[in-house]
């Protein structure tokens, strides 16, 4: 629960600042998180993406300000951060599907309004339906990666769109072939690393190697996976099955777990032999924690 009492300290601070300005950095210090990490709580419990969760709640206040005031649509405007009386107009037709002002003449206001959400809600709803198997904590000693490095972003869920691509560039080039001296081949690591505060990060797709290696091709890198303590989550079903695991483990387990996520980058392991894309996925995902 003490999760959720941190995320709505943050949302405390986005309703006192609707106004304003404000940046994800500082909104995620308010609930004592990273930036990225805040942002990928957010998203999986809520299903609102942190920035589209402002824009929809100072929209949702502006339609309460054309119902209620006498404030031209402007003046609005530019009290909610819009720079212009246009790109408030396109903000509001795309968020409700009518114009500010169709909103304004209309004799009944029914629009689908976002009140403040409460994640302390979220948490006596989700607390004790934990309805996914319980994983495994075990030790994972150091490991090198040589592999392929992808850019991609949580806003929107865009990484679960494009990560699948990012399999299929890999094994299609047939690039697990120029990686020298691979441990353990048919095994790809897939790892979410080099978190941005914007919700860019890095997926990173290789194999076990003994040791960095000098000299390699372009596109390839070396990457370090930590040693240290994990929550491994078995996964065998079709990808969506794989894709809402990640969203059950930042969405329901995490926060009702009593464990903490420390630094590092989370990942992912296929056994390729006993996986079939799309239908069948045989996958093991390691979250590092404390």
């Amino acid at each position: 629960m003490d999760y959720y009492y941190k995320i709505q300290n943050a949302i405390e601070f986005i309703e006192l600042n609707l106004n304003e300005n404000i940046g994800i950095t500082e909104i995620a210090s308010k609930a004592c998180f990273s930036a990225f990490h805040f942002q990928r709580l957010f998203q999986a419990i809520s299903g609102f993406s942190v920035q589209g969760y402002i824009r929809r709640r100072r929209l949702s206040e502006a339609a309460i300000m054309l119902r209620e005031t006498d404030k031209t649509i402007l003046e609005i405007a530019v009290a909610f951060q819009y720079g212009s009386h246009e790109a408030f107009t396109r903000a509001f037709e795309s968020c409700f599907g009518l114009t500010p002002t169709k909103y304004r003449k209309m004799q009944e206001h029914h629009i689908n309004h976002l009140e403040k959400i409460n994640f302390m809600d979220y948490g006596r709803k989700i607390q004790g339906d934990l309805n996914m198997d319980k994983p495994e904590i075990t030790h994972v000693n150091k490991t090198y990666i040589v592999g392929c490095e992808y850019r991609t972003s949580l806003n929107d869920e865009k990484h679960f769109n494009e990560i699948p691509g990012f399999y299929d560039d890999f094994g299609r080039n047939e690039y697990y072939m120029r990686i020298p001296e691979r441990i353990a081949p048919a095994f790809p690591y897939g790892i979410s690393c080099n978190f941005q505060d914007d919700g860019r990060f890095s997926f990173v797709i290789g194999e076990v190697v003994r040791l960095p290696i000098a000299g390699l091709p372009n596109k390839f890198i070396n990457l370090e996976i930590p040693g240290g303590k994990y929550a491994v989550f078995k996964i065998d079903g079709p990808v969506k099955i794989a894709q809402n695991t990640w969203r059950y483990i930042y969405g329901t387990w995490l926060p009702n777990s009593n464990y903490e996520r420390r630094e590092g980058p989370d990942f992912e392991v296929t056994d390729v032999c006993n996986s079939v894309y799309p239908e069948k996925m045989s996958m093991k995902v390691y979250i590092p924690v404390r």
